[in-house]
């Protein structure tokens, strides 16, 4: 049993067409890190995230969150561990209020009364959005409907935080946002993302995902100033991008998610 946050060892996927999506995944995290997992698209990369709180099951290999097994049988204690965050925020706001759709959740698992009304009032305050607990989704701006679906996450008092492309339409203001709001928390964050700017401000660590494998694990710094593994897996920064400058320290920032010393290739990429 792994004491790792989260644990994916040997993991093989197909969908029922019979397509292999995932082949041999290994990866732990560890609690309280951040990673980012990248890749071009039809990676694997949304598959394999949904296999950590058992929305697919593998075919062959452990997933363990905690130490738990993802399985049938341990689902309802893996949900309440892992929340995961979708592109389109609009896929997890489906009540009246933003203050319903975040104790909806906790709600759905028995929490009731004066415990519930706390959770929903520290998930909002957390994200920001304190003053608009009865405020409908459809008056919230993107980046602001983005945070409450977090927020409907952290109600839940998860550890693991996933979250599919978290930057994905968001203005730059809206994304400064975003970015203080995940480096205040203080759950192990994975981000799957094209945006690899943001990759590096947010994640310590990051890995490589392509055609099912992950093909590089290490400092997200040393994996984006490698200019040949980057293309060779469809990957590109914006013009002019140096990972290596310096940065101003990042708001929010808690200091959480130390990664290995340099880039970490699999065996079978040596």
């Amino acid at each position: 049993m792994s004491s790792a946050s989260v644990s994916v060892r040997g993991v093989g996927f197909s969908y029922p067409s019979g397509t292999a999506v995932l082949h041999s995944i290994d990866l732990e995290i560890a609690a309280g890190e951040r990673v980012a997992v990248l890749g071009p698209n039809g990676a694997g990369k949304t598959t394999l995230m949904l296999h950590l709180n058992g929305i697919h099951l593998p075919d062959r290999g452990v997933v363990e969150i905690g130490g738990t097994p993802v399985g049938r049988g341990s689902l309802p204690e893996i949900r309440r561990r892992v929340g995961v965050v979708f592109q389109d925020p609009d896929d997890q706001l489906f009540l009246p209020t933003i203050g319903e759709d975040v104790a909806f959740g906790p709600g759905n698992y028995g929490v009731r009364g004066p415990e519930l009304e706390s959770r929903v009032a520290k998930a909002l305050t957390r994200v920001g959005l304190g003053q608009h607990r009865d405020t409908a989704p459809g008056r919230l701006s993107l980046g602001q409907r983005r945070r409450a679906a977090i927020a409907t996450i952290l109600s839940m008092d998860v550890e693991v935080i996933v979250l599919d492309e978290p930057t994905s339409n968001l203005d730059p203001a809206a994304r400064r946002d975003l970015s203080a709001t995940l480096g205040a928390l203080d759950a192990t964050i994975i981000v799957v993302t094209h945006d690899l700017p943001y990759a590096l401000e947010l994640c310590p660590r990051s890995v490589i995902l392509d055609e099912g494998r992950i093909v590089a694990d290490g400092t997200t710094t040393d994996i984006l100033s490698d200019a040949d593994l980057l293309s060779a897996h469809g990957l590109e920064l914006p013009w002019g991008f140096d990972p290596r400058a310096p940065r101003p320290p990042r708001t929010g920032a808690t200091g959480h998610g130390s990664a290995p010393d340099q880039v970490r290739m699999p065996r079978a990429e040596r």
